[in-house]
């Protein structure tokens, strides 16, 4: 059960500013803010403190239940590598493993690809440079360096669809679920406009995920939804706490359970 603390991601839906659905109006906002949001990026980026990805191991089994086990790939950015909290044990891999192991009533054997800055194209060539051992479901948890860079969503779903694609015909997975994009409008770290311009982009790429993930079979897009606070968040305003840390690692392995975990 999560505690009091890490109730409060749930979503109140309560927003600064308007939010900007159409790409058009998007771009033209950019566009009249640019200098601003550009000095705020370079200040922001200077500022922030860069906080160590997770320490502790990045494969391991959890359970000895009979049985075949469940085989699962971890693979992302710095959320998947756990900076925010000091060990895996506490990050998203260790809380999914954890939950799956109880959801599926199966042994886990997990592994963990990640590395801080990666876009969906970045974590694909860090897979190809070292393919991973086959799985029955990987988890691939990336996107806000995808906003940062201000990569267009439907390019990111083309990187997305091309992780996907070669993770399961390389038969290197049978499922691939995508972590949905966080509320980047609820990081305390980032200033206003900038905080909003990203927000509206992350709400961008996640709604063209989910419409490309509901196409497939073989690939699927879970929504998680999270209210952002200094409480919650790690020291750096940027990064998630153990909580939101929790809140994910759980609904993910419920996803994963309800798909593919039972045997």
């Amino acid at each position: 059960m999560p505690s009091s603390r890490s109730a409060s991601l749930t979503s109140r839906n309560s927003e600064v500013g308007p939010r900007l659905r159409h790409p058009a109006a998007s771009l033209a906002y950019k566009l009249a803010l640019a200098p601003l949001l550009v000095a705020q990026a370079i200040v922001t980026r200077r500022q922030a403190p860069l906080l160590p990805e997770a320490a502790g191991p990045r494969e391991g089994r959890v359970g000895e239940s009979g049985g075949s086990p469940l085989r699962v790939l971890i693979a992302g950015d710095s959320s998947a590598a756990g900076v925010g909290v000091a060990n895996q044990d506490n990050a998203v891999a260790g809380h999914l493993v954890r939950a799956l192991h109880r959801h599926a009533d199966r042994s886990i054997v997990w592994a963990l690809r990640a590395k801080s800055g990666l876009t969906t194209r970045g974590v694909h060539a860090l897979l190809e440079a070292e393919p991973p051992a086959p799985v029955e479901v990987a988890v691939v948890i990336t996107g806000v360096n995808d906003v940062i860079d201000q990569i267009a969503p439907c390019r990111a779903v083309r990187h997305r669809a091309a992780l996907a694609d070669w993770l399961l015909d390389e038969g290197l997975a049978r499922h691939v679920v995508f972590a949905p994009l966080p509320p980047i409008h609820r990081f305390p770290l980032l200033p206003e406009p900038l905080r909003r311009v990203l927000g509206d982009d992350a709400r961008r790429h996640d709604r063209s995920l989910a419409r490309w993930a509901a196409t497939r079979r073989d690939v699927s897009h879970i929504e998680i939804a999270l209210d952002l606070n200094g409480e919650v968040m790690a020291s750096d305003g940027f990064h998630p706490g153990e909580p939101v840390y929790r809140v994910c690692g759980e609904a993910l392995a419920a996803h994963v359970a309800r798909t593919v975990g039972h045997a």
